[in-house]
């Protein structure tokens, strides 16, 4: 780092390896201040640095300085209290998730920087950093086998919102202690609305393969010894796909839960079911197809009412069978989870004419989110009895008796 001294050694010009640009630092009052010249040319990055160490002394003198508590103080804070008292109600993955931000992304870029100075261009300006390619990515991201840099890739837009929302939290944590006045805005200015996508899920058809492939397996598993899995995971398959439940939601469910009921409405036999979630304690009641699904598990496993449905996890053996009938992705190419089997009863729901309200309460969700994520792309919720209206012709009578007809 090539660096000078000006103004009786009060201010550093320096340049920073592989950098055009001159940059300034001083301290005052026991604290570093840096800033950009934005200059090439020495001769004029130290104008510019007399300039600033001016302008920031002004500032000191009047207090106008940024002074206080710093992002990395406020965001050690936000750790100590989030985690606590969200105990029991977020999991430690969702928390984690939070830390992990902070510490590779958020405490590198502004962990130094006073909470006064975080505004609005600031977190554009941290947009632009992570969407810009590290200088030493290529030095630093070796293939071992061939030696070439590995290819570079800009973060989905996703991450990058959940970075601004890690950041935002923190800001509030210092508005709440009375370290900060407001909250800047940190909206993408330059967002558009996103494109509304359909969530993966099977259509009719596709569902009956995948539970045919499914019934087959527990029929005759690769592996006899896991004939119980197979067996369970083609029950698994058709109790989601007929009740509509979360992944989660099914991994909790103990027996005593599930009750196999008439349903006056419907006369049918149906399962209700007492949901513990995301959401919190909630109700389902399900399609007929769900009960003898049940009473197969039932007199497979002989149950205690506090056992858990579902104790063991077949992801594997799931995501074996939809590779084997090329069910593991949408025409999209999307893949398919378990989720997929709620977004295919909701679908189902829908074309088959359920009221919208109705299946988003059974579902424990929002109309607007059915709305946005699922009816969007069904055919069938377009009514065109309702779109294609014509407006009749009226008859210009004058004209008929000028004609002479």
């Amino acid at each position: 780092m090539e660096i000078h001294k000006i103004l009786g050694e009060k201010v550093s010009v320096y340049r920073r390896e592989n950098s055009s640009k001159w940059h300034c630092a001083a301290s005052l009052k026991g604290k570093q201040y840096r800033s950009s010249t934005k200059q090439a040319s020495l001769l004029a990055a130290k104008d510019v640095a007399e300039d600033w160490y001016m302008e920031l002394r002004n500032k000191d003198r009047y207090g106008e300085l940024a002074t206080g508590k710093t992002f990395r103080e406020a965001a050690k804070k936000f750790e100590d209290e989030y985690e606590v008292i969200t105990a029991g109600r977020r999991s430690a993955k969702w928390v984690d998730g939070h830390k992990a931000r902070l510490r590779l992304h958020l405490l590198p870029y502004l962990g130094n920087k006073g909470l006064k100075e975080i505004t609005s261009g600031v977190g554009q300006e941290y947009r632009a950093h992570r969407m810009t390619k590290p200088k030493d990515w290529d030095k630093k991201n070796l293939d071992k086998a061939s030696g070439t840099p590995k290819v570079w890739k800009p973060p989905a837009r996703n991450t990058i919102h959940n970075e601004i929302v890690t950041l935002s939290m923190v800001l509030k944590t210092a508005e709440r202690h009375g370290w900060i006045e407001h909250i800047p805005n940190m909206t993408d200015p330059y967002r558009r609305q996103s494109k509304i996508e359909h969530r993966p899920w099977f259509t009719p058809k596709e569902y009956k393969q995948f539970y045919e492939a499914t019934r087959e397996n527990a029929k005759k598993p690769k592996n006899p010894r896991f004939k119980w899995y197979a067996e369970q995971l083609h029950d698994f398959v058709l109790i989601m796909a007929n009740s509509g439940l979360r992944p989660d939601e099914i991994k909790r469910l103990e027996y005593r839960d599930v009750e196999i009921v008439d349903d006056l409405n419907t006369t049918e036999t149906i399962l209700e079911i007492e949901v513990r979630g995301k959401r919190g304690i909630g109700f389902c009641k399900s399609m007929p197809g769900a009960v003898r699904p049940f009473v197969r598990m039932v007199t497979r496993n002989e149950p205690k009412p506090t056992d858990l449905l579902f104790p063991s996890d077949f992801k594997k053996m799931m995501n074996g069978i939809l590779h084997d009938h090329n069910l593991k992705f949408d025409r999209d190419g999307k893949a398919r989870t378990a989720y997929s089997l709620r977004h295919s009863y909701i679908c189902f729901r829908l074309l088959e004419g359920a009221d919208i309200y109705q299946v988003a309460k059974n579902c424990r969700t929002s109309v607007e989110m059915i709305e946005k994520h699922y009816a969007a792309h069904l055919k069938d919720m377009i009514d065109t009895s309702l779109v294609n209206v014509r407006r009749i012709k009226r008859v210009d009578m004058g004209a008929e008796v000028g004609s002479g007809k």
